[in-house]
């Protein structure tokens, strides 16, 4: 629950004890805008308000499933100026994602990292209960390829966001939200899983 704006206190908190972080990021929308009707903080904001701050190790950010319409004809130069990665959801469509999750691992090594899971880099055909949503993304297999493949990782954290109940009507949005928080804390550092 919540929208993307919590990420941003979290990771000012994180990024505290632990220094810039690593990140994994699955969303429609990068979140690096400037500002919207005059506000610097908001939910299409806080990956850029981590940037300034500092809070994330830019060369090991992962940004997976992004896609949607955008006023910029390049609306992802931002992202890659800072050193980000990221991955269209077109890049993702019909195919595993374990090879880009072993790549993943490697690029987030042994340092800090957090998981941040925007509901809406799942197509709407799933995750209908969302406030922007976008057509053409994810699959809830490929959100558990992703979540899976952090298995190992020294994760510090995670979040799930932007699920919003009053576009959820079937309640599908929510129970695909909790079995993907469910899966991201069996993904925690020290879980023993059967």
């Amino acid at each position: 629950g919540g929208d993307h704006t919590i990420t941003y206190p979290i990771l000012q908190a994180l990024a505290a004890k632990h220094g810039p972080v690593g990140l994994v990021h699955v969303d429609a929308h990068t979140d690096t805008g400037d500002t919207a009707l005059g506000e610097r903080i908001y939910h299409g904001s806080p990956f850029r308000r981590c940037v300034e701050e500092g809070l994330l190790d830019r060369g090991r950010v992962v940004q997976i499933g992004i896609r949607g319409s955008s006023y910029d004809p390049d609306p992802n130069k931002y992202c890659r100026e800072q050193g980000f990665r990221v991955v269209p959801a077109e890049e993702c469509w019909m195919k595993s994602l374990e090879p880009l999750m072993r790549e993943v691992r490697a690029q987030m090594g042994d340092k800090p990292m957090y998981i941040s899971f925007d509901i809406d880099g799942l197509d709407p055909a799933y995750a209908p209960g969302t406030g922007t949503p976008e057509i053409a993304g994810l699959t809830p297999a490929q959100a558990l390829e992703i979540i899976r493949g952090c298995r190992g990782l020294n994760i510090v954290g995670c979040d799930l966001v932007e699920v919003a109940p009053m576009y959820d009507a079937s309640g599908n949005t929510a129970l695909l939200g909790a079995n993907l928080l469910f899966e991201m804390l069996c993904v925690l550092p020290g879980v023993k899983t059967l």
